[in-house]
């Protein structure tokens, strides 16, 4: 893990999120949806021309290093028509990304799986994509509701559905540095915090023959890493499922001498984890993040005890069509 190249720059572009937000006032490294407008040629602001929001996460990743640049994404958003219309009205550079990282086993960040292989492939001239998967990503999955029924979750796409449409699959549960070693994926990520216990609602099967289990921990969750230069370590945890203080205290263990500087994604305090936001945000005062990019899934009570201890010098929720620069 120590071999992690630090970049010169990496920039983030939300090209799925729960919320749409052009109107508030945003830190410097920070730019709005509306700011490019002009740029993709809008003379007119109006529906057409802005992103949609909805339940779900994808980042387009670019780090430059040296005189090169260098994109990925980190997981792909809920469904084709989102994703399409979203990186459509962005005009990002489709054509330059060389990989997909699937953060986890869940449809509001793999549904567009596929449709973002499509897109790449048609813009790369046909070469072939590598997609990071986890084995325990494909299974059937669903929610235990609390008079016992099961709500079915969509299924992500499978590796030999991956693989058909131009993804060359890597999957595995250890760590591994991609991009010549300017992006990590981490492996398994360790459950030691004794407030962050999962979603006891959470459900897996591997076949339709086979009885459903317990699958709290969801330990098929990786997060992603940058190591800007001057700045530190950028971390991606899409839905903190294994717990963001989990997350971020295994990057720091795996990056010794390293500062953490930003996290970005969702934190998943809602429903049965609201009772545990007093304990995150505490714990994450211990960090020094500069820069907290939430989002997603990390709700409106979350949010706000957020910006109540860390203020705007550090919060930087996420919103659908921000970019941000470190």
């Amino acid at each position: 893990m120590a071999s992690l190249v630090p970049v010169d720059a990496l920039e983030v572009d939300i090209l799925v999120d729960n919320v749409t937000d052009n109107l508030s006032s945003v830190p410097a490294f920070v730019d709005i949806e509306m700011l490019s407008l002009g740029r993709r040629g809008f003379a007119r602001t109006g529906g057409r021309a802005l992103c949609v929001a909805a339940h779900g996460l994808s980042c387009l990743v670019t780090v430059r290093h040296g005189d090169r640049i260098r994109r990925l994404l980190f997981d792909t958003g809920p469904d084709e028509e989102v994703f399409e219309r979203n990186a459509g009205l962005l005009q990002v550079d489709l054509g330059a990304v060389e990989a997909i990282i699937l953060s986890h086993g869940h449809w509001d960040h793999g549904g567009a799986m596929l449709r973002a292989l499509d897109m790449i492939r048609a813009r790369n001239g046909g070469r072939a994509v590598e997609c990071y998967v986890h084995p325990g990503m494909f299974v059937t999955r669903a929610t235990k509701s609390a008079d016992g029924t099961m709500r079915l979750l969509e299924d992500v796409p499978s590796m030999a559905a991956l693989g058909a449409r131009g993804g060359r699959v890597v999957c595995g549960t250890a760590s591994v540095d991609v991009l010549d070693g300017c992006v990590h994926v981490s492996g398994e990520i360790p459950r030691l915090t004794p407030f962050e216990r999962g979603l006891q609602s959470q459900h897996r099967r591997v076949d339709d023959a086979s009885p459903w289990e317990p699958d709290p921990l969801l330990m098929d969750e990786r997060f992603a890493a940058v190591h800007v230069a001057g700045k530190g370590l950028v971390v991606f945890t899409a839905c903190s499922h294994a717990g963001v203080v989990n997350v971020l205290n295994h990057a720091r263990a795996g990056f010794p001498g390293v500062p953490l500087h930003a996290v970005i994604g969702g934190l998943h305090l809602v429903g049965s984890n609201e009772k545990i936001i007093p304990e995150t945000v505490a714990a994450l005062r211990d960090f020094g993040l500069a820069t907290i990019a939430a989002g997603h899934c990390t709700g409106w009570r979350a949010m706000t005890a957020l910006a109540n201890a860390f203020g705007d010098a550090r919060l930087a929720p996420l919103a659908v069509g921000k970019r941000y620069r470190f």
